[in-house]
This record gives C-alpha cells, sequence and structure tokens, in this order.
C-alpha cells in the first residue's frame, strides 16, 4: 500500500510542505478541504454560497478525476459555512454535482475561514470504483 499524490491543473496546488490537495491509498481518496479561491490564490469566486459551492464541487471532481475515479465514489463529505442559512445554496449546488445515493455529510457552522468572503470549505472521502453503474 502506497501514498500517491494526485493534482489536477485546474485545481491550484497549495504552497510547498503546506498540506496535499489530494492522496490516494490503494482505493481510498482523500481531498482536503476545499474553497472557492481562484487560481491566483487570492480572489474569490463567487459571491454566494451557491456560486462558491458550485466552484468548490468542481474542484472536487477535478481532483477525484485525477485519481482516477468519478463523484459518485465519494462517500463522505464535511462541509463547513460560516453562517447555517446557506445550507439551501449548498444542497442546491451539491444536486447538481450528485445523483443516486448522495455521499454521507456532515454540515457545521465555523465562525470565520481563511478569508472573510470566503463562506464555504468542503472536504471528502472518496472510494475508486465503489459506485453502482
Amino acid at each position: 500500500m502506497k501514498k500517491q499524490r494526485f493534482i489536477s491543473d485546474a485545481v491550484r496546488e497549495p504552497a510547498d510542505k503546506m498540506w496535499s490537495n489530494c492522496l490516494r491509498i490503494d482505493d481510498l481518496i482523500m481531498i482536503s478541504g476545499m474553497t472557492a479561491r481562484g487560481q491566483d490564490g487570492a480572489s474569490v469566486l463567487g459571491d454566494t454560497a451557491y456560486d462558491q459551492a458550485k466552484v468548490v464541487f468542481q474542484k472536487i471532481r477535478d481532483l477525484v478525476e485525477a485519481a482516477d475515479a468519478v463523484m459518485d465514489d465519494i462517500v463522505k463529505m464535511t462541509i463547513f459555512v460560516t453562517d447555517m442559512r446557506d445550507n439551501a445554496g449548498v444542497w442546491k449546488a451539491r444536486q447538481e454535482f450528485f445523483s443516486g445515493d448522495f455521499p454521507a455529510c456532515s454540515l457545521v457552522e465555523v465562525s470565520a475561514l481563511a478569508k472573510p468572503e470566503i463562506l464555504l470549505e468542503i472536504e471528502a472521502i472518496a472510494v475508486a470504483g465503489c459506485s453502482v453503474d
């Protein structure tokens, strides 16, 4: 069993020696908390939780696919929001990226994220090949 790091050109990598966005150990895939930061690392894409959630789910999709899996292989997500009232927008965006059996999920309100304009952060765990075709 060997740990492998996967990257996607569509998802900005963190600075060296900070963290890995996507690691795979056998069929287990771990996706770090993703936010709606742009490729420049400074801008934030989207003014609403719904818009930011779409950006984040696309990043997660890009990373999962880079690790040779699909969105339906995601089995667990943790979503951190700065305002619990934004949950409807987050759920709406999630429905645009998942179908069938949705992943197990926790929704947690936090007092703040890395920048004030970042409204949510999502991390995910996938098991490659577990989805039902």
